[in-house]
């Protein structure tokens, strides 16, 4: 593993940093208007043109769009590389705290899939921050006597916990992945346990009886650890109206506590 901490906020890094810096930022501020915006607090109000709710992924694409395009434009040379990662940074955060929306093609901003979008801002965060600082498990050092294996040996167990964490998105386990992507038994152990039973996994493969058994053992598990997990994901993303598609995007609460999400 490769760490290196002199030049993180300069030179060839500072792009990086910008983006980084932006995508954070972009986050807790979108999700701060937004809550503002439920509560019907402040000056913020839904974005709507001809009866049409104008989503903030709609300029995140954008500002995406043009970030990109600004970067290559600017070949690495300055201030243009700084410019496009700030637009990058934004525009994709935008993008992604929308993206269970986007997933889901239904108004879940506020229900229990929405929590969704968070996880992947969070991993996305983690990601570009070990970007930022240097870190490349990958990347061995250049020595006379290297025999540069440690990315053949890491590339089988990273594409099979990269498939675990699939595996337990499909079965409507997103905590688990979440948690998963940093501790790798977690995923494993969550990839071979049953869906939960509302999953398009379950939904599509499971029988009524494998349905009904998957359904206890979601209910046990959510007795005894679903509350805290809820408490945690209700103070970062905000508290669920309700299933999905039964509560409006960056609008008012209007009630209902749902079931933990669980694993």
């Amino acid at each position: 593993m490769d760490l290196d901490l002199s030049n993180v906020a300069g030179g060839s890094h500072l792009p990086l940093f910008l983006l980084f810096l932006a995508f954070s930022v972009t986050f807790l501020v979108t999700r701060a208007i937004t809550r503002l915006i439920r509560a019907g607090r402040g000056p913020f109000r839904n974005n709507v043109r001809g009866g049409v709710h104008i989503h903030h992924a709609v300029p995140g694409l954008i500002l995406t769009v043009v970030g990109a395009f600004g970067s290559v434009a600017a070949d690495g040379a300055s201030p243009g590389a700084e410019i496009s990662a700030v637009a990058i940074g934004i525009g994709t955060s935008l993008v992604l705290d929308e993206f269970a929306l986007i997933l889901h093609l239904e108004d879940v901003y506020w229900a229990r899939e929405g929590q969704l979008s968070v996880q992947v801002v969070c991993l996305t965060v983690a990601g570009l921050g070990m970007a930022v600082l240097g870190i490349n498990p990958l990347r061995e050092a250049d020595t006379a006597d290297s025999v540069r294996v440690g990315p053949m040996v890491l590339s089988i167990p990273l594409l099979l916990h990269i498939v675990c964490l699939l595996a337990c998105v499909a079965k409507g386990k997103y905590s688990t992945a979440a948690i998963g992507a940093f501790i790798p038994p977690v995923a494993w152990v969550g990839a071979i346990r049953l869906a939960r039973p509302r999953s398009r996994w379950a939904q599509r493969r499971y029988s009524p009886e494998k349905t009904a058994r998957a359904g206890r053992r979601a209910e046990h598990f959510d007795s005894r650890y679903g509350a805290w997990g809820l408490n945690v994901e209700d103070l970062v993303a905000g508290r669920p109206t309700g299933p999905a598609g039964t509560s409006p995007t960056d609008g008012f609460a209007t009630g209902t506590r749902r079931q933990p999400p669980g694993g």
